[in-house]
């Protein structure tokens, strides 16, 4: 076939590393673009002035509200507010351990400062530029407000200092890399709105802002997705302990119906329910922390909780 051209091999040579050249610089192209919208960002400056001051007496109170004390506190010994942190919190994603939380100033917080603590409730974000796991439910305290963060930093730093660190997180190998946490948050992290916004319901509502901001209610009285973040359409239905250990009750009026508000407050102070029983298991550390509050707000909360619309509960 004299009258035939045929490409060169030359030509071809040329052809491939020119698709393997373009092939690189999209795939350098899409690394850094990974790097810069994976990445932490935290929602305060250290100059930031609104952190100036803070009420530990008032702090005491947003502490008790955030069942603060449950996690982090020493295992193994009685003092609640010793916050040494360690225990171990199971979860199909791992094992992860609250931390060293006391103003010890090496193993603790003791070098925070109160933009820092903003940055980790509000962000998710630590002081050295890194994701916190969603164990620790920011995507409920992102909702906090700064004189609430504020007054907390200052009663943090009136308890005890307590030495050694807890140990490291155990995560599944997905969740191994920490900048992994970047593209999570990207799909169900919404910073400065709290897990169980639905909207429905006011947010400027004492009730609210504490059911779903402070006690991070949702965390526990909802089911989640494969990923793990809370579905918006069993919010408080109930679902599986976060550590698989049992099923946490709805709190609808599907299933509390016959409680009026002046029973749940009632139940948020002393732990009693309307059937003469007690409430047991994780919720009981609840009741401790919420019976330090004020009746008013325990009241706020009756009357928010009251007000949810029934939502059947999702099977386990």
């Amino acid at each position: 076939m004299r009258g035939g051209t045929y490409p060169s091999h030359g030509n071809t040579t040329r052809r491939t590393v020119l698709v393997a050249l373009i092939a690189l610089v999209v795939l350098c192209a899409a690394a850094v673009m990974a790097l810069y919208v994976t990445a932490a960002r935290p929602p305060f400056s250290q100059s930031d002035p609104q952190f100036d001051g803070g009420d530990a007496s008032r702090g005491k109170l947003v502490f008790a509200a955030g069942d603060c004390a449950s996690c982090h506190a020493t295992p193994g010994q009685s003092d609640r507010l010793k916050l040494g942190g360690g225990m171990a919190l199971g979860s199909p994603f791992g094992t992860f351990r609250p931390p060293n939380i006391s103003p010890d100033p090496v193993d603790g917080i003791g070098r925070w400062t109160a933009a820092d603590l903003a940055n980790a409730l509000v962000g998710g974000v630590s002081p050295s530029g890194e994701h916190y796991y969603p164990s620790f439910p920011y995507t409920s305290f992102t909702g906090m407000t700064v004189g609430d963060i504020k007054d907390l930093y200052a009663y943090l730093r009136t308890l005890p200092a307590v030495s050694g660190r807890a140990p490291p997180h155990d995560p599944k190998i997905l969740f191994m890399v920490r900048r992994s946490i970047g593209f999570w948050k990207l799909l169900f992290f919404r910073q400065g709105r709290p897990a169980a916004d639905s909207g429905e319901i006011s947010t400027r509502d004492r009730g609210a802002y504490l059911v779903e901001t402070v006690l991070h209610c949702a965390e526990c009285h909802s089911s989640r997705n494969a990923f793990g973040a809370i579905k918006s359409t069993t919010l408080f239905a109930g679902g599986i302990d976060p550590q698989g250990t049992g099923f946490v009750p709805n709190i609808t009026q599907q299933r509390l119906r016959g409680w009026g508000e002046v029973d749940i407050a009632t139940m948020l102070r002393t732990g009693e329910t309307p059937n003469h029983g007690r409430v047991g298991s994780s919720m009981a550390d609840v009741v401790t922390n919420t019976a330090m509050l004020p009746d008013s707000d325990r009241q706020a909360i009756a009357r928010y909780v009251k007000a949810l619309p029934a939502i059947a509960t999702p099977h386990p």
